[in-house]
């Protein structure tokens, strides 16, 4: 019923895992955070279809990794123009855009740049300017990275996105985590975290003209608390909405997190 397919497409140079789902009329993409940098969308279609399964009924949804390989120095700016000729092949003329994390990073070039390819923008616990608190945490993962420190990444990770309810669940499965197989290589991951500490599109968010919910975690700790106002400050037509308790892992925590992109984009006349 979701019609899942994982699918792969070939660009101007390298190329780019993508999944899709849902038999709606409207398109959404959905830009992941900093996670692909270890792990793709790549044979994810089924259960990724399962996690955003609220927005099947209504929208053809894709989620895209980035593409590969990733070249040393490369920027969110051109991921987003990736994304944007990843759409032209695909021929989505229009969509609506929800970026997560570093998803958010590209998806405010993407709505910058390419405001012809966006009907409506969801920015999702991302940033539009460096911090002390992003600083000190990406690089801190980047030399657990150089070290191949794979498991201390994902545990760090987890304790800076949830609550300590959630935190409670979860914490009992961390020796578990040991017997995941460490990435091949940790590169790509650097490159993606890199992008991040270089993102800053902060001074260009007035020229994104579609309507946009910015959704954010008022305990972020990974991103700071104040990144969501930041934006909101400078994007003209926004709805900003924080998670007072929840931190970088709202997304995924908050019950009514998809329900809510859903409802604005309803309310937005998508």
């Amino acid at each position: 019923m979701l019609n899942a397919k994982n699918s792969s497409l070939k660009l101007s140079e390298g190329h780019m895992d993508y999944i899709s789902f849902g038999k709606g009329s409207e398109v959404l993409i959905i830009l992941p955070g900093l996670g692909d940098g270890f792990i793709t969308v790549k044979g994810m279609a089924l259960p990724l279809a399962l996690t955003y399964r609220n927005y099947a009924k209504r929208f053809k949804v894709y989620i895209f990794s980035r593409k590969s390989p990733l070249k040393d120095g490369y920027t969110t700016r051109d991921m987003a123009e990736d994304q944007a000729e990843a759409m032209k092949i695909l021929n989505i003329t229009k969509a609506n855009i929800m970026g997560i994390s570093q998803g958010g990073m590209i998806a405010q070039y993407l709505a910058i740049d390419y405001p012809q390819l966006l009907k409506i923008l969801i920015l999702a616990v991302t940033l539009s300017k460096q911090n002390e608190t992003v600083k000190q945490v990406v690089s801190n993962w980047m030399e657990m990275a150089e070290a191949e420190n794979y498991m201390d990444i994902v545990i760090d990770t987890s304790e800076k996105s949830y609550s300590e309810n959630y935190l409670r669940k979860i914490r009992p499965f961390y020796p578990l985590l040991g017997r995941f197989k460490k990435p091949k290589d940790f590169n790509r991951f650097l490159v993606q975290a890199n992008s991040c500490l270089n993102h800053n599109s902060h001074n260009e968010l007035h020229r994104i003209s579609c309507p946009t919910l910015i959704i954010g975690g008022g305990q972020d700790k990974i991103l700071g608390s104040n990144s969501s106002f930041e934006i909101a400050k400078k994007v003209n037509n926004n709805e900003l909405f924080i998670y007072d308790n929840l931190g970088h892992g709202a997304y995924e925590e908050a019950r009514d997190f998809n329900k809510r992109v859903i409802n604005f984009l309803l309310k937005s006349k998508i």
